[in-house]
């Protein structure tokens, strides 16, 4: 089997003209590097050095055999290099967002990174919950920032914060209906993420625990298009109500006060629990330190 130390043989016989040379260069003797010259030459039953001659002249076959020894020992020193410099490989990093992250505090994130890991190159992939869950384990990403609905042990989940959803509608789209309870919007069109969203397979299965069963209803996979459905008075939903504030107060939205109230939605951050990496750890606390759905369009 061919070794380093006979390429490096190899190498500097021919970088400096002679085996004395070469072996003071390599900290040993003339015969251990006339040594590992033969034992390649025996390995591949060819002549490396032209032995007739006063200086260490390489044969044609010996100049090939330089060319792979020093590519190689290239190659190996920028790999040492990379295992054992201070500072950070330049990689890239696939995370997984939902809509709702990419309108709020994803900004804020690539900031972050961009200031605590500036040879990271992050690769965000803004998709529906059960679609990253599945991107993860098709290691299509490294790290996904979901609401709390996977419950998969393959993965490790870390929290991250929570969204306070809201029932909405265009105002006074109830006028002349008495709207107290959750029940009585039952018969009114619902407009929901449906089960490709994490919040809608969470909200789905409170909607049933509560025995609320709406009786029309139309499914999109985009929050910013359910927002402007809402808008227009195409129906309710269930939006997050800090960040939508501003068309709250524009009277865009109204907020629906019924009971019961809908439950906070928790965010977490997941990745495979086979993934040992000091960079996704320290991305996730980045994660949990800008995670705020209070604002979209947030300034990084």
């Amino acid at each position: 089997m061919m070794t380093f130390k006979q390429l490096e043989a190899v190498y500097w016989v021919t970088r400096l003209g002679s085996f004395s040379q070469a072996a003071a260069k390599l900290h040993t003797t003339q015969s251990a590097i006339s040594k590992r010259v033969q034992e390649l030459e025996s390995l591949f039953s060819v002549e490396l050095f032209d032995r007739t001659q006063r200086t260490s002249r390489l044969t044609e076959k010996g100049e090939e055999m330089y060319l792979v020894a020093k590519r190689l020992l290239e190659q190996r020193d920028e790999a040492a290099a990379q295992f054992t410099s201070s500072q950070e490989v330049v990689r890239r990093l696939r995370i997984g967002v939902t809509e709702l992250t990419a309108m709020t505090w994803l900004p804020r994130l690539v900031e972050l990174v961009r200031t605590h890991h500036p040879k990271v190159i992050l690769e965000p992939d803004v998709d529906m919950s059960v679609m990253l869950r599945d991107k993860l384990l098709a290691n299509e990403v490294d790290v996904i920032f979901v609401p709390d609905a996977c419950g998969d042990e393959r993965f490790t989940m870390k929290r991250l914060g929570s969204v306070e959803n809201a029932w909405m509608c265009k105002p006074h789209l109830f006028d002349g209906f008495k709207i107290r309870r959750l029940h009585d919007l039952s018969s009114h069109t619902f407009l929901t993420q449906g089960d490709k969203s994490g919040t809608g397979v969470i909200y789905n299965e409170w909607l049933d625990a509560v025995n609320m069963r709406p009786t029309n209803i139309i499914v999109c996979n985009s929050l910013l298009a359910i927002i402007g459905m809402t808008v227009s008075g195409l129906g309710f939903s269930y939006l997050p109500r800090e960040s939508l504030e501003p068309l709250i107060q524009a009277d865009y939205l109204q907020v629906l006060k019924v009971t019961p109230p809908l439950p906070k939605m928790n965010y977490v951050a997941a990745y495979k629990s086979e993934q040992r990496s000091t960079l996704i750890s320290s991305i996730v606390l980045l994660a949990q330190e800008c995670c705020d759905f209070s604002r979209v369009l947030q300034k990084s």
